[in-house]
């Protein structure tokens, strides 16, 4: 760990009263689609997945893991409905925030803001990554992808939400994966 990690531990030590520490069994549904998001949670230990309904198929499209915050960020940042769920995967500790105590660390520590802002334009950068290969991939490059950039996804989520996630049948992601 260098010496900036360290600092900005420190700096979140300081406010380390303002979070609660929940422990979350496993398929716990944190955020529900439609609803409001009051929290935000950044994770100890575990795994979660975001996803969506559409028109009756489940549909997941992002995996969260330790060290990681988690958040509808449009809901809770402008109080509309979320877009999609946040589901644990396994069982989980997280560390939650409300949005008042979010925005009074903020608000106190320019170092915090700048880091969630390095977090978020990280998060961006993802999710450009991944919408590219959704556009321009076949399910088999996409997997591949995945087994080079995010083996612990494969390692800790079950099949058909990989298969989801890749936007296929998980009948489809058996025969990718016995090809391979």
């Amino acid at each position: 760990m260098d010496s900036q990690e360290t600092h900005i531990q420190s700096e979140w030590q300081k406010f380390s009263h303002l979070f609660k520490r929940e422990e979350v069994p496993a398929k716990t549904i944190l955020l529900k689609e439609g609803e409001i998001a009051k929290k935000i949670y950044f994770i100890e230990k575990g795994c979660f997945r975001l996803s969506l309904n559409n028109d009756g198929t489940d549909i997941t499209f992002q995996f969260f893991f330790e060290g990681e915050g988690i958040s509808s960020a449009e809901s809770f940042r402008y109080n509309q409905p979320s877009l999609y769920s946040i589901e644990s995967l396994e069982p989980s500790i997280v560390h939650s925030l409300t949005k008042a105590d979010y925005l009074t660390i903020i608000e106190n520590s320019p170092l915090i803001k700048q880091n969630i802002e390095e977090q978020t334009v990280q998060r961006l950068l993802y999710i450009e990554k991944l919408f590219l290969s959704r556009i321009k991939n076949s399910p088999e490059k996409r997997y591949k992808e995945l087994l080079e950039q995010y083996p612990k996804i494969l390692q800790r989520v079950p099949q058909h939400y990989i298969a989801s996630f890749l936007g296929i049948t998980s009948v489809s992601l058996s025969r990718i994966r016995n090809r391979r």
